[in-house]
Protein backbone atom coordinates (compact mmCIF):
# COMPACT_ATOMS: atom_id res chain seq x y z
CA UNK A 1 0.00 0.00 0.00
CA UNK A 2 2.75 2.61 0.82
CA UNK A 3 3.82 2.08 -2.59
CA UNK A 4 0.90 3.17 -4.05
CA UNK A 5 0.34 5.88 -1.79
CA UNK A 6 4.06 6.69 -2.94
CA UNK A 7 2.56 6.99 -6.60
CA UNK A 8 -0.23 9.07 -5.89
CA UNK A 9 1.74 11.65 -4.61
CA UNK A 10 4.11 11.40 -7.52
CA UNK A 11 1.12 12.05 -9.56
CA UNK A 12 -0.09 15.22 -7.20
CA UNK A 13 3.40 16.83 -8.02
CA UNK A 14 3.54 16.20 -12.10
CA UNK A 15 0.15 18.62 -12.14
CA UNK A 16 1.65 20.89 -11.21
CA UNK A 17 4.05 20.86 -13.92
CA UNK A 18 3.41 23.45 -16.83
CA UNK A 19 1.46 22.84 -20.26
CA UNK A 20 2.05 19.14 -21.09
CA UNK A 21 -0.98 16.33 -21.25
CA UNK A 22 -0.95 13.13 -18.55
CA UNK A 23 -2.51 9.84 -18.55
CA UNK A 24 -3.54 7.98 -15.35
CA UNK A 25 -5.12 4.96 -14.67
CA UNK A 26 -4.86 1.17 -14.45
CA UNK A 27 -3.63 -1.91 -15.30
CA UNK A 28 -4.96 -5.43 -15.25
CA UNK A 29 -3.94 -8.73 -16.31
CA UNK A 30 -1.49 -11.88 -15.78
CA UNK A 31 1.91 -12.59 -14.52
CA UNK A 32 3.72 -15.77 -15.50
CA UNK A 33 7.00 -16.94 -14.30
CA UNK A 34 9.71 -18.62 -16.07
CA UNK A 35 12.66 -19.86 -13.99
CA UNK A 36 13.55 -23.61 -12.71
CA UNK A 37 10.46 -25.25 -11.31
CA UNK A 38 7.63 -25.21 -13.49
CA UNK A 39 6.60 -24.45 -17.29
CA UNK A 40 9.45 -23.19 -19.38
CA UNK A 41 7.26 -21.52 -21.67
CA UNK A 42 7.69 -17.63 -21.51
CA UNK A 43 3.92 -17.41 -23.41
CA UNK A 44 1.47 -20.36 -21.52
CA UNK A 45 -1.96 -19.41 -21.91
CA UNK A 46 -3.21 -21.66 -19.42
CA UNK A 47 -0.82 -19.70 -16.86
CA UNK A 48 -2.04 -16.20 -17.07
CA UNK A 49 -5.79 -17.02 -17.75
CA UNK A 50 -5.40 -18.68 -13.87
CA UNK A 51 -7.91 -17.42 -11.57
CA UNK A 52 -5.52 -17.06 -8.71
CA UNK A 53 -2.63 -14.90 -11.03
CA UNK A 54 -4.74 -12.07 -11.28
CA UNK A 55 -2.14 -8.91 -11.85
CA UNK A 56 -3.55 -5.22 -11.33
CA UNK A 57 -1.40 -1.50 -10.62
CA UNK A 58 -1.93 1.68 -11.65
CA UNK A 59 0.04 3.66 -14.45
CA UNK A 60 1.09 7.29 -14.95
CA UNK A 61 2.67 9.09 -18.26
CA UNK A 62 3.47 12.46 -18.91
CA UNK A 63 3.15 12.73 -22.98
CA UNK A 64 6.49 14.72 -23.81
CA UNK A 65 6.02 15.11 -27.10
CA UNK A 66 4.17 13.12 -29.77
CA UNK A 67 6.66 10.35 -30.17
CA UNK A 68 7.57 9.49 -26.50
CA UNK A 69 6.35 9.56 -22.94
CA UNK A 70 7.68 9.39 -19.24
CA UNK A 71 6.01 6.57 -17.77
CA UNK A 72 5.32 5.32 -14.14
CA UNK A 73 3.69 2.03 -12.73
CA UNK A 74 3.42 0.44 -9.48
CA UNK A 75 1.86 -3.37 -10.17
CA UNK A 76 1.10 -6.12 -7.24
CA UNK A 77 1.70 -9.41 -9.31
CA UNK A 78 0.45 -13.08 -8.01
CA UNK A 79 2.21 -15.82 -9.70
CA UNK A 80 3.10 -19.34 -9.21
CA UNK A 81 4.73 -22.21 -11.14
CA UNK A 82 4.38 -26.08 -11.04
CA UNK A 83 6.55 -28.71 -12.45
CA UNK A 84 3.33 -30.73 -13.20
CA UNK A 85 2.48 -27.92 -16.05
CA UNK A 86 6.07 -28.67 -17.33
CA UNK A 87 6.67 -30.80 -20.20
CA UNK A 88 10.83 -31.97 -19.29
CA UNK A 89 10.22 -35.48 -17.80
CA UNK A 90 12.66 -35.12 -15.02
CA UNK A 91 10.32 -31.74 -13.56
CA UNK A 92 7.62 -33.82 -13.67
CA UNK A 93 8.75 -36.45 -11.41
CA UNK A 94 10.51 -33.47 -9.21
CA UNK A 95 6.69 -32.59 -8.64
CA UNK A 96 8.02 -28.66 -6.91
CA UNK A 97 5.31 -25.89 -6.73
CA UNK A 98 4.73 -22.28 -5.22
CA UNK A 99 3.19 -19.54 -4.88
CA UNK A 100 4.00 -15.76 -4.89
CA UNK A 101 3.09 -12.15 -5.10
CA UNK A 102 5.60 -9.85 -7.16
CA UNK A 103 5.52 -5.89 -5.77
CA UNK A 104 6.94 -4.22 -9.15
CA UNK A 105 7.70 -0.29 -9.41
CA UNK A 106 9.02 1.34 -12.25
CA UNK A 107 9.88 4.48 -14.10
CA UNK A 108 11.11 5.00 -17.63
CA UNK A 109 10.27 6.07 -21.33
CA UNK A 110 7.52 4.85 -23.42
CA UNK A 111 8.42 5.29 -27.46
CA UNK A 112 5.50 5.62 -29.40
CA UNK A 113 6.18 4.10 -33.44
CA UNK A 114 2.87 6.36 -35.05
CA UNK A 115 2.85 10.12 -33.70
CA UNK A 116 0.28 10.25 -30.56
CA UNK A 117 -1.23 13.87 -30.28
CA UNK A 118 -3.76 13.47 -28.11
CA UNK A 119 -4.95 16.94 -28.82
CA UNK A 120 -5.24 16.32 -32.47
CA UNK A 121 -8.90 16.73 -33.63
CA UNK A 122 -7.98 13.39 -35.58
CA UNK A 123 -9.83 10.39 -33.82
CA UNK A 124 -9.29 7.69 -33.07
CA UNK A 125 -5.64 7.71 -33.02
CA UNK A 126 -3.65 4.10 -32.56
CA UNK A 127 -0.25 3.47 -32.45
CA UNK A 128 2.16 0.31 -31.31
CA UNK A 129 5.03 1.31 -28.83
CA UNK A 130 7.79 0.24 -26.17
CA UNK A 131 8.75 0.76 -22.75
CA UNK A 132 12.02 0.48 -21.04
CA UNK A 133 13.25 1.72 -17.88
CA UNK A 134 14.70 0.80 -14.61
CA UNK A 135 12.66 -1.55 -12.69
CA UNK A 136 12.86 -2.61 -8.76
CA UNK A 137 11.05 -5.78 -7.30
CA UNK A 138 10.38 -6.82 -4.06
CA UNK A 139 9.08 -10.60 -3.79
CA UNK A 140 9.25 -14.15 -1.69
CA UNK A 141 12.35 -15.66 -1.67
CA UNK A 142 12.15 -20.03 -0.88
CA UNK A 143 14.11 -22.71 -0.45
CA UNK A 144 13.92 -26.75 -0.09
CA UNK A 145 12.53 -27.60 3.07
CA UNK A 146 13.18 -31.42 5.01
CA UNK A 147 9.81 -32.73 2.87
CA UNK A 148 11.77 -31.82 -0.59
CA UNK A 149 9.11 -29.12 -0.83
CA UNK A 150 9.85 -25.62 -1.33
CA UNK A 151 8.63 -22.70 1.16
CA UNK A 152 8.98 -19.16 2.56
CA UNK A 153 12.03 -18.68 3.58
CA UNK A 154 12.14 -14.59 3.49
CA UNK A 155 11.85 -11.72 1.58
CA UNK A 156 14.32 -10.30 -1.49
CA UNK A 157 14.20 -7.07 -3.61
CA UNK A 158 16.31 -6.47 -6.63
CA UNK A 159 16.28 -5.21 -9.53
CA UNK A 160 14.63 -6.56 -13.22
CA UNK A 161 15.86 -5.40 -16.90
CA UNK A 162 11.91 -4.93 -18.70
CA UNK A 163 11.32 -5.09 -22.39
CA UNK A 164 7.46 -4.15 -23.08
CA UNK A 165 5.56 -4.02 -26.47
CA UNK A 166 2.50 -2.92 -27.01
CA UNK A 167 -0.53 -0.87 -28.72
CA UNK A 168 -2.73 1.64 -27.94
CA UNK A 169 -6.29 3.44 -29.24
CA UNK A 170 -7.90 6.00 -28.36
CA UNK A 171 -11.67 5.97 -26.72
CA UNK A 172 -13.20 9.28 -27.40
CA UNK A 173 -11.88 12.05 -26.07
CA UNK A 174 -10.72 11.69 -22.96
CA UNK A 175 -10.26 7.50 -22.51
CA UNK A 176 -7.26 5.65 -23.81
CA UNK A 177 -7.24 1.39 -23.85
CA UNK A 178 -3.97 -0.26 -24.20
CA UNK A 179 -3.03 -3.89 -24.45
CA UNK A 180 0.78 -5.20 -23.81
CA UNK A 181 3.10 -7.62 -22.98
CA UNK A 182 6.42 -7.53 -21.28
CA UNK A 183 9.03 -9.57 -20.37
CA UNK A 184 11.39 -8.79 -17.09
CA UNK A 185 14.56 -10.33 -16.59
CA UNK A 186 15.40 -10.71 -13.14
CA UNK A 187 18.99 -9.81 -11.35
CA UNK A 188 18.00 -13.06 -9.13
CA UNK A 189 18.43 -16.70 -9.48
CA UNK A 190 16.76 -17.87 -6.34
CA UNK A 191 13.02 -16.59 -6.51
CA UNK A 192 11.64 -20.24 -6.86
CA UNK A 193 14.24 -21.91 -4.15
CA UNK A 194 16.59 -23.26 -7.06
CA UNK A 195 19.75 -22.44 -4.73
CA UNK A 196 18.80 -23.45 -0.93
CA UNK A 197 21.08 -24.21 1.08
CA UNK A 198 19.75 -28.05 1.52
CA UNK A 199 19.76 -28.42 -2.65
CA UNK A 200 20.86 -26.77 -5.23
CA UNK A 201 19.35 -27.65 -9.16
CA UNK A 202 18.27 -26.30 -12.29
CA UNK A 203 20.50 -23.81 -14.41
CA UNK A 204 22.64 -21.77 -12.69
CA UNK A 205 23.69 -19.62 -15.89
CA UNK A 206 20.40 -18.37 -16.19
CA UNK A 207 18.57 -15.76 -13.93
CA UNK A 208 14.85 -15.96 -13.54
CA UNK A 209 12.30 -14.43 -15.53
CA UNK A 210 8.44 -13.13 -15.20
CA UNK A 211 6.60 -11.84 -17.54
CA UNK A 212 3.06 -9.33 -17.98
CA UNK A 213 0.14 -9.39 -20.13
CA UNK A 214 -2.59 -7.10 -20.08
CA UNK A 215 -4.69 -4.20 -20.40
CA UNK A 216 -4.41 -1.08 -19.21
CA UNK A 217 -6.98 2.32 -19.36
CA UNK A 218 -6.14 5.63 -18.83
CA UNK A 219 -7.62 8.89 -18.68
CA UNK A 220 -5.86 12.22 -20.36
CA UNK A 221 -6.22 15.75 -19.10
CA UNK A 222 -3.71 18.78 -19.46
CA UNK A 223 -3.85 21.40 -21.31
CA UNK A 224 -2.20 22.33 -24.98
CA UNK A 225 1.53 21.17 -24.71
CA UNK A 226 4.46 22.85 -25.80
CA UNK A 227 6.53 19.83 -27.08
CA UNK A 228 10.20 20.22 -27.13
CA UNK A 229 13.04 18.60 -28.13
CA UNK A 230 14.10 15.91 -25.59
Amino acid sequence: MRYFLLAICIFISLQNASSQTYEVGVVYGGTNFVGDVGSASFVNPMDYISNDKISYGIIMKWNRSPRHAFRFTALSMNTFASDLRAKEPRRLMRGLDFKSTITELSLGLEFNFFEWDLHSIKRPLFTPYIYAGPTYFFTNEFKINTSDQLEKSGDVSTFAIPAVFGMKVTLGRHWVLGAEFGARYTLADNLDGSESEILTFGNSNMNDWYMFSGFTLTYTFGRMPCYCNF
